[in-house]
């Protein structure tokens, strides 16, 4: 994706199973704003944290731009996936730009 807007993640995830799930069915939503994820990882220990959220899994979402993303977090399609038991948290690690080629 040239140019695009990157998002960090923390999450708690108390039930992968019924996460993977939550996953699948939002990858539709995301991709029709033009999203998508990048990496995704499963966390056995954190080390140094700057939030009060336990976190297990840590992932970036990346979107063309600010519109976009503003536009998947407020669609109520989404909203209604979010909210699963399936998570106990979340925190926004960073957010950044990458350029095309990078």
């Amino acid at each position: 994706m040239p140019g695009h807007l990157e998002i960090l993640v923390g999450l708690d995830v108390s039930d992968d199973e019924a996460y993977a799930d939550y996953r699948a069915g939002m990858g539709p939503i995301l991709r029709s704003f033009g999203g998508g994820f990048g990496y995704d990882f499963k966390i056995a220990q954190v080390l140094k944290s700057e939030s009060e959220i336990e976190i297990n899994r840590l992932f970036t979402i990346r979107f063309p731009d600010r519109s976009a993303m503003d536009a998947f977090f407020s669609d109520p399609d989404y909203l209604e996936r979010f909210f699963e038991p399936s998570v106990n948290g979340t925190v926004i690690i960073a957010r950044y730009r990458v350029e095309s080629g990078t």
